[in-house]
């Protein structure tokens, strides 16, 4: 009887406000009286209405921006998960998908298709968003930076980060002496060239090394943790000279500039005198997701904004104003990693593939035609390299490291990727980089950033360091061993039961080793030790609960599967049990089309 009063409820609603709407149009047509009604009539018949509106949709500005953002994030992900796949960092495939739908390959060889799916009107659209996904970028950046480290441990990171940066920042002047009458823009002063090729040869990319650290175990070691203090002091110093930098090329001469550097110098003393504080407050009283409310979130993004605001407008970019508003957060980890969490995501996967498409338009590797320019490139790789590879390792010797643990730092501090992109965009937005130059210099930070995991694979051989880190207790024991490879808590908990009961009966001649891998672009250095307490504290107190010991391993890393074979076999391993996922195609329509099942 419900359901019959709902549905005729409903059929009579529906009946009194059609007869309603029929009425309105059938009388509203004698308002038109004595007013001038354009008769549209169209010759091309209806399909052909239909096909003119069809063509005018595609080429409506938001319509080109949306099939823009589809085409670079496929292609963005195909490269990175290429790339991956040969145990390079995803940020070089889509560095390398930003060349490719450019000039230098897709412009070249399919001008027409390049012309019609980035048309320069539209490309104003394109470098907006993604400077909206740079400033997103550089707060995270600034969120993962831990302050409480360089304090800890500033001064031998703080002596080996200043030597990185001077030494090739030095060597990049002394280059830019030799190229600049050939190679710099008409009308730029030499000053302006010189620094621009200076802080591009000394940036180190932060997030690109902590990820390197965290997917090769070198985060539980003493050298793990003294490159990411280093990488950290190295960012926060290149950044402020950067920002002095820009400040001179844009003021002309050093003296113009003190001006923007003493506003510079207020605006840091604001943020971190005023601001900080109040935001810490904030933080204090918000330390949970659930009590995070909109309001608070909005206080934290108005930050932001406003600090990219004041920077930009003050003249030193507003990127330095998003990484000021990051490095500012409230030290709770807790709070920070909420933040990052609602950032990350947007601007990793959506916006900064724009970045990189956007400067791979930029880029003109078909203008190198000549040996002589190619020799040029190559000597501008070599300055990189020797400036930054043997200027870390060398200092980081004299200080009283060991060759291998020297090397390592060195290898690692020469890992530039996107921080070099944007250093290099602000230059050639600014005119001081040659579109020669600026293409030179992208492939530069392609090779060095190509370079660090072969680089480091090879002082591993040399110096006999294992690559898979494996405790030496799980290694030596010669008792029957269980890997319990777990994704989620519960999962972990499930397999653990499962492994006692195999065990049990053997009256301790048994190990049983549950091992917790994540992808490296889930979690940060900042809350690495708190990831892995909270990720293992389930299955310890399910452990404790069987009378069960249980030995713990963790790694981050970027290809699951083979890493948990590469454990399973240099553990020597006699049983793996492993807490597996489920296919995104199984029982789906589309996994039918394709054929996938599992």
């Amino acid at each position: 009887m419900k359901n019959f009063k709902h549905s005729f409820f409903y059929i009579t609603v529906i009946a009194i406000f059609s007869a309603i709407i029929y009425w309105v149009l059938n009388n509203g047509e004698s308002l038109e009286k004595g007013r001038k009604i354009v008769d549209i009539k169209s010759t091309k018949g209806q399909w052909g209405d239909f096909m003119d509106s069809l063509v005018h949709n595609l080429t409506h500005p938001l319509a080109m921006l949306l099939v823009q953002i589809i085409t670079i994030i496929f292609v963005a992900r195909i490269f990175g998960w290429f790339c991956k796949k040969i145990g390079q960092p995803t940020v070089i495939g889509e560095m390398i998908a930003g060349i490719v739908l450019g000039p230098s390959l897709v412009g070249m060889y399919f001008p027409e298709y390049s012309a019609m799916l980035f048309p320069k009107e539209s490309l104003g659209n394109l470098q907006f968003l993604s400077q909206i996904g740079l400033i997103l970028f550089m707060y995270v950046v600034g969120m993962e930076l831990d302050l409480k480290v360089l304090k800890n441990k500033a001064k031998d990171a703080v002596i080996i980060s200043h030597a990185s940066i001077i030494i090739p920042f030095a060597m990049g002047m002394v280059l830019a002496y030799y190229v600049y009458e050939q190679f710099a823009p008409e009308g730029v002063e030499f000053m302006a060239f010189a620094l621009f090729m200076g802080i591009a040869m000394s940036i180190t990319a932060f997030p690109v090394l902590a990820r390197i650290v965290q997917e090769r175990g070198l985060h539980r070691t003493r050298i793990g943790a003294l490159v990411i203090t280093c990488a950290a002091a190295d960012d926060i110093t290149a950044w402020c000279i950067l920002a002095a930098v820009i400040a001179i090329a844009k003021a002309g001469t050093f003296t113009s500039s003190l001006y923007v550097i003493g506003l510079s110098i207020l605006y840091v003393g604001l943020m971190l005198y005023i601001v900080r504080p109040f935001l810490k407050r904030i933080g204090d009283l918000y330390s949970n997701k659930d009590n995070v409310t909109r309001p608070v979130v909005a206080i934290f993004f108005l930050t932001l904004l406003i600090s990219s605001y004041a920077t930009e407008i003050i003249g030193i970019h507003a990127l330095f104003g998003a990484f000021m508003a990051g490095a500012i957060m409230p030290e709770n980890m807790r709070f920070r990693n909420i933040f990052i969490e609602k950032v990350e995501d947007v601007s990793q996967v959506m916006l900064l593939p724009l970045f990189f498409v956007f400067t791979g338009l930029r880029t003109q590797i078909g203008l190198l035609n000549d040996p002589y320019l190619w020799k040029v490139c190559a000597l501008i790789i070599a300055v990189g390299v020797v400036g930054k590879f043997v200027g870390s390792a060398l200092t980081a010797r004299f200080v009283g490291q060991n060759w291998r643990d020297s090397f390592t730092i060195g290898a690692l501090m020469n890992t530039r990727g996107l921080m070099e992109l944007i250093v290099l965009n602000i230059g050639y937005d600014l005119g001081i980089l040659s579109t020669e130059i600026f293409s030179m210099m992208v492939i530069m930070a392609l090779a060095t950033t190509f370079m660090t995991g072969p680089a480091l694979d090879l002082i591993g051989y040399i110096y006999n360091r294992k690559k898979m880190y494996i405790p030496e207790e799980i290694r030596q024991a010669s008792r029957f061993k269980i890997l319990v490879s777990f994704d989620s808590p519960e999962g972990g908990k499930t397999l653990l039961r499962l492994a006692n009961s195999f065990v049990k009966k053997m009256r301790g001649n048994a190990m049983v080793t549950a091992m917790h891998i994540s992808p490296s672009s889930e979690i940060h250095t900042f809350n690495l030790e708190e990831y892995e307490e909270m990720s293992f504290k389930p299955v310890l107190a399910e452990a404790e609960l069987l009378d069960q010991k249980v030995t713990t391993l963790f790694k981050a890393t970027t290809d699951m599967n083979s890493d948990i074979a590469a454990v399973a076999n240099k553990g020597e391993f006699d049983l793996v049990l492993i807490d597996i996922g489920q296919s995104i195609f199984e029982g789906t329509l589309l996994g039918k089309i394709l054929g996938f099942t599992t």
